[in-house]
């Protein structure tokens, strides 16, 4: 049986790869022998990408079991950066790994390798290995055995594990999808799943977030159940992380039921608000809602 430490490791890849698949989502295609051992434990799987930058090379970081709190002893000008992403897809026989970002302008070490990544560039990856067994603590997305309507929201960060966990579910699943993007072309990135309500659309660069909050406001008031609303502990988001997935001490689904589960996934303010929005107004078992903040406007997130 392997031990923990060998469920989750440091992956060296190389670049084989780059599909446009829209104007703002990039695959990236890793290869590697290494990556026979590369894990798919599914759904939204979380994963991290070091990136090495113009001064800091990937030899820098540190890949032993205490790796984080060696990154953190580290003097800051000298930390290779990371960033989290979702598998995409994993091909063992074929040591490939699909990974799809998100590309914009250059506001930092991720989003300048994005743009000037070539055929050949390597990253390390940390990620589950094939030896990985039970509960997965990098998959946010656990809902209940039984579930009637599943709402899946967020924005373009979120997009890639939306589109994962879309192609994992069963054809019966039923649910609605609201997702706001950077470009109508963007649109397209998602898979179909029949069960499905898309409500997708471009961001509107005066009001960040107004699609994406009316389609979720539209969404619960088709699929939340009408309740009392419960009271929500507000998180500040400029000092403490948004992040929440109920779980039972097993690791599983807090609840074994639910009407509606609902999954929320993007920048945190807009996150904060549509969680707010379906529990403590629509009354949605706060149990029933997996909320994440991947990022905060103005600030770097590993």
């Amino acid at each position: 049986m392997a031990s923990p430490a060998d469920t989750n490791r440091f992956f060296r890849a190389q670049v084989t790869s780059i599909t446009d698949l829209t104007p703002s989502f990039r695959r990236f295609t890793f290869g590697g022998e290494d990556l026979a051992e590369y894990g798919d434990t599914g759904f939204d799987q979380r994963i991290k990408i070091v990136f090495p930058t113009r001064s800091i090379g990937l030899d820098a970081m540190p890949t032993g079991a205490d790796w984080y709190a060696r990154w953190r002893d580290l003097p800051e000008d000298q930390r290779p950066p990371f960033r989290t992403y979702t598998t995409r897809y994993v091909r063992n026989e074929l040591r490939e790994v699909d990974i799809d970002m998100v590309s914009h302008d250059v506001l930092g070490p991720a989003s300048d390798w994005i743009a000037r990544a070539q055929v050949g560039d390597e990253v390390l990856i940390f990620a589950p290995t094939t030896s990985h067994t039970g509960v997965s603590y990098g998959i946010d997305f656990v809902p209940p055995a039984r579930v009637d309507s599943i709402l899946l929201a967020g924005d373009e960060t979120a997009a890639p594990a939306i589109a994962a966990i879309l192609e994992q579910l069963p054809s019966e699943a039923t649910g609605v999808v609201a997702l706001e993007v950077p470009h109508a072309g963007d649109v397209a990135y998602l898979p179909h799943h029949p069960g499905f309500q898309y409500r997708v659309g471009a961001r509107d660069t005066a009001d960040r977030h107004a699609h994406l909050v009316s389609s979720v406001t539209d969404a619960a008031t088709d699929l939340a159940p009408s309740g009392q609303g419960s009271d929500v502990e507000e998180v500040d988001i400029d000092t403490d992380i948004l992040w929440e997935v109920p779980r039972t001490a097993k690791g599983g689904a807090a609840l074994k039921s639910a009407r509606l589960y609902a999954w929320l996934a993007g920048e945190a303010g807009a996150i904060k608000a549509l969680r707010r929005h379906l529990v403590a107004e629509r009354g949605v078992d706060r149990r029933a809602v997996a909320f994440m903040g991947y990022w905060r406007v103005g600030r770097a997130e590993n």
